[in-house]
């Protein structure tokens, strides 16, 4: 096992170099790495083993020992007495009492059974008992548990105790850390066309074949950790050890993870650690009796704007019960890596709640930043990174906080990626307000561009935020009600049709190609998947015709969505072969608004995109930085991806010896309205 210890010294000076005016806050770097490292010695010193301390799912909660003995240990500081009950003792509350340990910890143990076998059976129902100081009996489910289910007319879960005896067993090695990350960002519950939830097992079988087609390399699994209100999306909570009952039982979902595995698709967890549901009978909310225990108390550990409960940080076993989590999954499960959602709420005592994050470096510093939580991120970041190299690590931040994808030794938080969610908002603002005339170039530009240097992003024009009711997807609010009628390629394209065909596959490909170091799309957006998602809940009477995704249009060969699906997957294939994402960012040489032409290279190919809607240009010269041929890789007018087929790809285009806009070579090419191309040098070996 990797050395977890940190023996590196800080190193800032790069840092500065990039960013002069962080300068001023050198004192707070050294303090925060200060704190990290003592946070490291802490662990060491009083445990004794990092690697033991982030695997206490083996030692709290339900443990079978060898000899079929059962061991249970829980903290519950605030609780007087505890006991065990459940279907081994015929539900008596009392019978099977908890030794109080020190620091609030609890144990108890059950002999086997005369026959030999474990005291609590595979699949038999347990709860905790918890007596409170003021002599109330609560009915709890262990922190710990490793699956909960709810029954039809059961209004919360109950913890059912998993140790089947033939376990699934992990047979593929985890693939390789993707250098282009391409991200499938997929909800299990949603992935079928039927009005119903989905399974592990239907993703297995029939989602999982269109990601590998699509050339998708990785998958973002939302809402796995179990949530008693499913119209959450798997942001509320409550059990955080358990995978969702709701889409099967955990060796299904092992299962989904292997099969990945096996088609060379890394699988990265939306894990949440940056609150917790408020639910008390199922959830973590008052579990000892007490309105702390795994939250601050009071006011501090609300969060006004979710109604869930806020982590306190601080205390040593919520720190130990987090980072075993995020150990869980990647060793049970065997996951590549985390998605942390809200982690701009972690990282301030405002919690991002009415912020702008426009007004100056001071927001990233000072007292309102919670360096409890951001020694908690640290930490994670740093022992995944140690025990896992492979490990992906994204942040889901909006505030923009300096250094968060730099690693620790040289002033960051040590995350792979963060998540550049002011893309897809640039987008969706322009579809709703501006004319396609009135588009401005430099605006779009500029925010595709502007991020931290050297810092990982992912970018993407829609992810689930923008599917939810309330909203609507790149594709609806580019055809809108025509997308019910007039998608047939039996007929000939409506403007709008049209139209909105054409720039949905031109903004995706300018997002990926321009807009970062990753790319991620939400499940069925790649096919301009139309309506929005809406989970069941009683505004709707409970239907289900929204929670879910319409695969079986790509069923209906006729059908337009075949295209963008088409042109989805050439995208995703040409960037796998020219590995854009993994390059340095790209050199913008023509940003021309009257002509609504974009220009630029990114890893010795060149992207042209005129988005002018009435406009084609003959004979428009782009510049190049290398001489040679050049020809055409991807044409969003390609007829195969609804376009109108206006190009020849059998056309070289040789450099010529005169330089423009700032590069040494040029040539002249044919751009139809409202098209994009990729262009390669055929002179250039383009592994990567």
């Amino acid at each position: 096992m990797a050395e977890i210890s940190n023996n590196a010294e800080l190193e800032l000076t790069e840092f500065f170099q990039l960013e002069p005016s962080l300068r001023q806050f050198e004192g707070d770097f050294r303090r925060r790495y200060r704190l990290f490292e003592e946070r490291l010695a802490q662990v060491e010193r009083t445990e004794g083993d990092f690697d033991q301390f982030t695997k206490s799912y083996q030692s709290y909660g339900a443990q079978r020992q060898p000899n079929s003995g059962m061991f249970f240990r829980e903290w519950a500081p605030g609780a007087k007495e505890l006991y065990l009950t459940g279907d081994f003792n015929n539900w008596n509350k009392t019978s099977h009492p908890f030794t109080k340990k020190d620091f609030g910890k609890w144990e108890l143990y059950l002999p086997p059974r005369r026959d030999k076998s474990p005291a609590v059976a595979h699949e038999s129902k347990l709860k905790l008992v918890i007596l409170t100081e003021e002599g109330e009996y609560l009915f709890r489910i262990s922190p710990w548990a490793k699956y909960v289910t709810k029954m039809l007319d059961s209004v919360t879960y109950d913890w059912i105790h998993w140790d089947p005896i033939q376990p699934y067993l992990l047979q593929h090695p985890r693939p390789t850390k993707p250098r282009s990350l391409r991200i499938y960002e997929a909800h299990v519950g949603i992935a079928s066309p039927k009005q119903e939830i989905a399974t592990y097992k239907n993703f297995t079988l029939n989602v999982l074949p269109r990601i590998k087609d699509l050339g998708y390399n990785c998958i973002q699994l939302m809402a796995v950790m179990e949530h008693a209100y499913y119209a959450s999306f798997g942001y509320q909570v409550t059990n955080f050890f358990a995978a969702s009952s709701r889409f099967g039982t955990p060796e299904d979902l092992k299962r989904l993870v292997d099969t990945a595995h096996s088609l060379g698709i890394t699988v990265v967890l939306d894990v949440v650690h940056s609150h917790a549901s408020s639910n008390t009978d199922d959830g973590l909310n008052r579990f000892d009796g007490t309105d702390s225990c795994f939250f601050h108390g009071g006011v501090q550990g609300k969060h006004s704007h979710w109604g869930s409960r806020l982590f306190n940080y601080s205390s040593w076993e919520v720190f130990r019960f987090l980072l075993s989590n995020l150990r869980w999954w990647m060793e049970e499960y065997r996951f590549d890596g985390f998605r942390f959602d809200g982690v701009t709420s972690m990282l301030y005592h405002h919690h991002g709640i009415g912020m702008n994050f426009g007004k100056g470096y001071s927001e990233y510093f000072g007292m309102h930043m919670d360096e409890d939580a951001l020694v908690y991120l640290m930490v994670s970041n740093h022992f995944l990174h140690t025990f896992y190299p492979e490990c992906i690590t994204i942040a889901e931040d909006v505030s923009g906080m300096p250094g968060l994808c730099r690693p620790i030794t040289k002033g960051g938080l040590g995350f792979d990626y963060r998540l550049a969610m002011a893309v897809p908002d640039k987008w969706i603002q322009i579809l709703k307000e501006q004319k396609d005339e009135e588009w401005d170039l430099q605006n779009i530009v500029h925010t595709l561009t502007n991020r931290r240097r050297q810092e990982g992003s992912i970018a993407y024009a829609e992810s689930h935020d923008q599917a939810l009711v309330g909203d609507k997807s790149l594709a609806f609010w580019l055809m809108d009600k025509e997308m019910y009628t007039n998608m047939s390629s039996l007929i000939p394209m409506t403007p709008v049709i049209d139209r909105g065909i054409q720039l949905h596959k031109m903004i995706r490909l300018l997002t990926q190609s321009l807009g970062g170091e990753g790319y991620l799309n939400f499940m069925g957006n790649e096919f301009g998947h139309p309506e929005w998602l809406d989970f069941p809940r009683k505004g709707n009477d409970e239907s289900y015709s929204y929670a879910r995704r319409q695969y079986h249009l790509l069923d209906m060969e006729h059908l337009r969505y075949n295209q963008l699906y088409a042109f989805d997957r050439a995208m995703n294939r040409t960037e796998d072969k020219y590995g854009w994402l993994a390059s340095a960012p790209a050199v913008v040489t023509t940003l021309n608004q009257e002509d609504k032409v974009i220009v630029f290279e990114r890893s010795k190919a060149l992207f042209v995109f005129n988005f002018h809607p009435t406009y084609s240009y003959s004979d428009y010269r782009v510049p190049v930085g290398i001489r040679g041929k050049y020809t055409i890789k991807l044409d969003s007018d390609d007829e195969q991806f609804g376009g109108h087929g206006r190009l020849s790809h059998n056309t070289d285009f040789f450099t010529e010896d005169m330089a423009f806009k700032d590069r040494p070579y040029s040539f002249k090419i044919y751009i139809p309205c409202r098209t994009a191309l990729v262009l390669a040098n055929e002179d250039i070996d383009y592994c990567y």
